[in-house]
């Protein structure tokens, strides 16, 4: 265990220059304590790694240097086979060089983990769209991919949903998220915004370029607005009754948030096996055709006027099958 946090060490500050006692005990999940102990065996060893004191401070290994660690273990190297994505690789233009680099590893590798490897792609692939949804057409997505990578400036007229829908906005763009197969780009204009690719009606590179805010969190960032949105999109709340069936379905139909607040609220089940939950809804149209999904799995309480929608629906529904 200690010998691979001293590899990781070594590869961190390889990659990433220079950085903090503090920084690499987060990103190790160890006390800084511990690094420190770590940093003097490194020494010890002979690695040729320094530290300044100061606020921009930290450790770095002498330039020029570099490990030469070519070992993999078998499940580091099966990993690796799993992290492509070939359809969004394409998409951004670089299908070819994920192939080539996934070639040129699985030449070096030995043979036995080559073996190994190659039966990932044999048995595992993904496919990260969603059902029933054509592939949005996202004809700037390389020339955005572009300008992210080389933090360039872009002017873009974008189509949003409200008025005016057309607008002209000047980015500053930070990063690129695909999620269900569709991209998203986060970027400043005069705060930092998310815009969909696809939207994007025209785009032209400006030349000059932009500094990226120093410990910008993509990830992070992501997050925080699928919490946000999803928090704008659910006004209000619906009692409902559900079946042991209906619980599953709940699970695999909702958004996870539905499914996070029913678990939360859950109350134990009646004498029938149904469970009473409570879960936000974002209209009272829209959450028709949510719980209508769920049949007779389902008994919404409340609201009533939800209650009753849900009620002259399924009548009419009756109503125009007993006809036919």
């Amino acid at each position: 265990m200690r010998a691979s946090r001293l590899v990781s060490i070594l590869l961190l500050l390889q990659t990433r220059g220079r950085m903090t006692a503090q920084e690499l005990a987060g990103r190790l999940e160890v006390s800084v304590r511990t690094i420190y102990r770590d940093v003097e065996s490194l020494h010890s060893a002979g690695i040729p790694l320094y530290g300044d004191a100061g606020p921009k401070g930290g450790y770095q290994l002498l330039d020029g240097y570099r490990t030469r660690l070519t070992g993999l273990t078998t499940d580091e190297a099966e990993s690796l086979f799993l992290a492509g994505l070939p359809g969004p690789a394409a998409e951004l233009g670089l299908g070819a060089v994920v192939t080539a680099a996934q070639l040129k590893l699985m030449a070096a590798l030995p043979v036995e983990l080559r073996d190994r490897a190659g039966r990932i792609q044999e048995r595992f692939h993904l496919d990260a769209p969603t059902w029933y949804r054509d592939r949005e057409p996202a004809t700037y997505l390389p020339a955005v991919a572009d300008a992210v990578w080389n933090e360039r400036r872009i002017q873009v007229r974008y189509r949003r949903w409200k008025a005016p829908q057309e607008v002209e906005r000047r980015l500053e763009p930070y990063g690129l998220v695909v999620k269900a197969g569709r991209w998203y780009l986060v970027a400043r204009s005069d705060d930092v915004r998310t815009y969909r690719v696809s939207q994007i009606l025209d785009l032209h590179p400006l030349p000059e370029g932009f500094t990226r805010p120093e410990g910008f969190d993509l990830a992070a960032y992501w997050q925080g607005y699928l919490a946000e949105f999803e928090a704008r999109l659910r006004w209000g709340e619906a009692v409902v009754r559900l079946s042991p069936r209906g619980l599953q379905r709940l699970a695999d139909l909702m958004t996870p948030g539905v499914v996070a607040a029913a678990r939360e609220s859950a109350q134990p089940p009646d004498d029938d096996g149904w469970t009473r939950v409570t879960v936000p809804i974002e209209s009272i149209e829209h959450a028709v055709g949510e719980f209508l999904r769920l049949g007779t799995d389902a008994e919404v309480l409340s609201p009533g006027e939800l209650r009753h929608r849900l009620a002259a629906t399924t009548s009419e529904l009756a109503r125009r099958y007993r006809t036919s």
